[in-house]
């Protein structure tokens, strides 16, 4: 049963990889490169209403925007330190991201990153 399972869930991931086009590989691997602090962007928050930009964050940024009334921005601002910000959206105010400059990614290969120390976090003692 476990060996159908295995056989199961690698076709589908076979499969799943395989549908993909050239533009979506290098989609997920910028993606991914700017969410590991590889890429610079421009972050700016916009008011529909007024026309003026409220906000403009630049740097190695990674945006979460999970909530749809709230985005969070990490950068990345020396080797081992960073700034996150919080915004809330409304009716009239939406953002836009910019890469900054080209990034070369494979649109032949998947771009796994294996970090063990997300696995085995720091353990703080008080």
């Amino acid at each position: 049963m476990k060996s159908i399972k295995f056989a199961l869930v690698t076709l589908t991931a076979a499969l799943t990889l395989t549908a993909c086009n050239d533009a979506q590989v290098a989609s997920r691997n910028l993606s991914q490169a700017a969410d590991n602090f590889e890429i610079n962007r421009r972050v700016v928050f916009y008011n529909g209403i007024t026309a003026d930009y409220m906000l403009s964050i630049e740097g190695l940024c990674s945006l979460d925007a999970d909530n749809a009334r709230k985005v969070s921005i990490t950068c990345k601002t020396g080797p081992s330190t960073f700034k996150k910000h919080y915004l809330g959206l409304s009716d009239n105010v939406t953002y836009f991201i910019e890469q900054l400059e080209p990034a070369g990614v494979s649109t032949f290969h998947y771009k796994v990153v294996f970090k063990p120390s997300v696995i085995l976090p720091d353990i703080v003692v008080k």
